[in-house]
């Protein structure tokens, strides 16, 4: 939709927030990169499949692990 943007907002701690800005920093990106790639790298560790929704990208290597008592790999 052209003019319309999104607005996100979190809550965060100051120690949350000073957390955020060293792993940043340590690795050379803006703070939205930062949680944006932890939200990737946790997402593809829980549904290595990916979900009837999100599925991975063409050409993608998916190993599936074997599921231990209490896993859910289902999409809620």
């Amino acid at each position: 939709m052209p003019g319309y943007k999104k607005i996100r907002t979190y809550t965060a701690s100051d120690q949350d927030l000073e957390m955020l800005d060293t792993i940043a920093r340590y690795h050379g990106f803006s703070k939205s990169a930062t949680i944006t790639s932890l939200i990737k790298k946790e997402f593809w560790r829980v549904f290595p499949g990916g979900t009837r929704e999100i599925r991975p990208e063409r050409g993608a290597r998916v190993v599936e692990r074997g599921l231990r008592h209490g896993d859910r790999h289902e999409s809620r």
